[in-house]
């Protein structure tokens, strides 16, 4: 018995001690460890690549256009007229330009108002099991992974007037094509340049909210099914809302894409007829590269930073701001 008397006498104070180290493991856990200088040296040596060429590729040529702005320049000789805001003044007066500004917005909402419910609609179906999903998956996330130069080129080819695919199909139907073509109607040439990027990044959409319909437990499907919702208003009212993340992400990387748009838009029309689909980038590349006028090209590029940087902040304060405080 005194055994047992002194085993518990002894046995009573571990408690205690367990219960002193796990008040003391917060505090030691909020000071993290100071880097000793071969930590920071190591640390410096496996950045320093990745600063280096970030450096290079875009830190220097952005120092280097907003400089540029402020000169009149023409590509050869040194960068000595100074000709301070004209540069600014004389790209927010241009008509040209206050329209590619235009074309930009009008193809960030159309991305929005189209492409979302058509990518919805998609990934809701093809996350159901159906026959050939698989094929239907790849169907549409091939446009995606196709360059940028060969879809303009192909869809330049199919929607030529008179011998292009799309006028055949059109008067096929009984139709009349433009006489112009798609591409050389100004009325036209925007929605059209637009039908083609959505054939072109519909796959991403639909691939970013089927990997956010998979994400969702199917735990919920089922609690819905118990209750007796049908298809539709499971989706409607349980997966939709749980998507909101997903669709935010996807609408942001949207809208920064279409006021960044260039590659489609030269290949297929080269910013005509008649300025009709010039955009920020089409117009500062032709300002620099065709005209000469390099000054004017840096400040339009400017300009083009300042209006995704404005966008991007106040999408991240006003939309994105309820996801970064769910996630803490």
């Amino acid at each position: 018995m005194m055994q047992q008397g002194a085993t518990a006498v002894v046995a009573r104070p571990e408690p205690a001690t367990t219960a002193a180290r796990g008040a003391t493991t917060p505090r030691a856990a909020r000071r993290p460890p100071r880097l000793g200088w071969r930590q920071r040296l190591e640390v410096l040596v496996f950045v320093a690549p990745a600063l280096t060429l970030m450096g290079v590729f875009i830190l220097w040529p952005v120092v280097s256009a907003v400089r540029m702005s402020f000169y009149r320049w023409k590509g050869f000789g040194p960068m000595d007229d100074f000709v301070g805001w004209q540069n600014y003044s004389q790209v927010l007066s241009d008509d040209v330009f206050t329209g590619a500004v235009a074309h930009n917005f009008v193809i960030v909402g159309l991305s929005i108002l189209v492409q979302l419910p058509i990518g919805l609609g998609l990934a809701f179906l093809l996350n159901r099991r159906i026959r050939a999903r698989g094929l239907l998956r790849t169907i549409i996330f091939v446009p995606y992974v196709v360059a940028e130069v060969i879809a303009g080129v192909i869809w330049f080819q199919l929607l030529q007037p008179g011998y292009g695919v799309v006028d055949t199909l059109v008067g096929a139907v009984g139709l009349t094509p433009p006489e112009q073509g798609f591409l050389g109607t100004p009325d036209i040439t925007l929605y059209t340049v637009f039908g083609v990027l959505t054939w072109k990044y519909l796959g991403l959409a639909v691939l970013l909210f089927l990997a956010g319909l998979q994400g969702i437990p199917d735990e919920l499907y089922e609690a819905s099914q118990l209750d007796g919702a049908s298809w539709w208003r499971t989706q409607r009212y349980v997966a939709l809302p749980l998507l909101g993340p997903t669709i935010r992400t996807w609408a942001f990387l949207s809208m920064i894409g279409s006021i960044q748009l260039f590659d489609l838009v030269w290949v297929l029309t080269g910013g005509g007829p008649a300025n009709a689909t010039t955009t920020m980038a089409t117009y500062l590349i032709n300002q620099g590269t065709a005209r000469g006028n390099y000054g004017i090209a840096g400040a339009a590029s400017v300009v083009l930073f300042l209006v995704a940087l404005v966008m991007a902040v106040l999408y991240q304060v006003f939309v994105l701001r309820r996801d970064t405080q769910e996630q803490r």
